[in-house]
């Protein structure tokens, strides 16, 4: 049987599923559902992945994304490779936590998108799990239907600006409590079993991005570490940073330029989403705490730190990362 079509570009929209093995649970308690959040938030802002709307369920997950860089696959697979990883570590389990690979359809647009959002914000109260969907914890419903705060990864304004009401939360909670007429219209708009649109939308891809044959698959995007050969990566970065990175392992204390030009190397391997902290603190001398922390730094740096932010851009550039 062919694999699902990974279709990606920059500025790609879509609408990602993914079920827990044989119908079984995937979160077990608000612990899990916490740690899920948690991962979704480090994939959103390791992967420059965007989400737009989100809903947890016992046995499987919603997720609307827009991807900045043609990557949704990279950070998905890191996504439910590091969830399924803790999630057998806590419960004491192993094997695969998922069904299969995670579904994704490409979104034709922004007015697709909201209808999207309506439609997996609903599924609470299909599964008839609550009476009013305000009930419910473990989705982005309340942060759209009554302006609840919402985590910094979560991406608000596109979907709201399909309203032209002042009060767009009152509309989008109307929207959504009278969405239940519409919801077969959004099996029949699934076109190829890809995309989720218009067929004009639908013709596009496929005379795009699909070969003539339909019984081939697409050649699969491997992101990983075939990908980068770390020494390589570092040596590049090292000669446009001038530094040496053999000095961080042995020197104990680092001069702050040093420390800046360091802390920059780390982040740059972390954001390739191929390496673990282990693997990276390798190079450096550091432990999986201390990466953490100088990839948090860098987090804020990379933010707030122009400098910082223009090395980081440059040199991403200039190595095609």
């Amino acid at each position: 049987m062919a694999r699902q079509w990974r279709i990606e570009y920059e500025g790609a929209l879509y609408h990602v599923m993914s079920r827990g093995n044989e119908g079984r649970s995937i979160a077990e308690d608000d612990e899990d559902r916490t740690l899920f959040l948690q991962l979704l938030g480090e994939m959103s802002e390791r992967f420059e992945i965007e989400v737009h709307s989100w809903v947890l369920m016992s046995n499987h997950y919603h997720l609307l994304l827009k991807t900045r860089r043609a990557n949704q696959s990279k950070g998905m697979q890191w996504f439910g490779a590091t969830y399924t990883r803790r999630y057998n570590i806590k419960h004491k389990r192993r094997g695969h936590l998922f069904q299969g690979r995670f579904k994704s359809l490409l979104v034709e647009n922004d007015n697709y998108l909201f209808r999207l959002s309506c439609y997996i914000h609903r599924n609470p109260l299909r599964a008839k799990i609550v009476k009013r969907l305000g009930q419910y914890d473990w989705s982005s419903y309340r942060v759209f239907a009554y302006a609840e705060p919402k985590p910094a990864w979560l991406v608000t304004e596109l979907i709201l600006s399909q309203l032209n009401d002042d009060d767009r939360h009152k509309a989008y909670r109307k929207k959504v409590q009278r969405y239940s007429g519409e919801e077969k219209k959004i099996s029949e708009e699934i076109h190829l079993g890809i995309v989720s649109g218009t067929k004009k939308f639908a013709r596009f891809i496929k005379n795009k991005y699909m070969p003539e044959n339909p019984s081939e698959e697409i050649p699969q995007q491997k992101h990983g570490k075939d990908d980068y050969d770390i020494a390589e990566l570092l040596s590049k970065a090292a000669e446009i940073l001038s530094c040496d990175i053999d000095t961080y392992k042995i020197v104990r204390r680092i001069d702050p330029d040093n420390k800046l030009k360091r802390n920059l190397l780390v982040y740059l391997l972390w954001k390739t989403g191929a390496f673990t902290n282990k693997e990276i603190g390798v190079h450096f001398g550091l432990g999986y705490s201390a990466v953490s922390r100088c990839v948090s730094v860098s987090n804020e740096m990379v933010n707030n730190n122009k400098a910082f932010k223009e090395g980081y851009n440059k040199i991403k550039s200039l190595i095609k990362m």
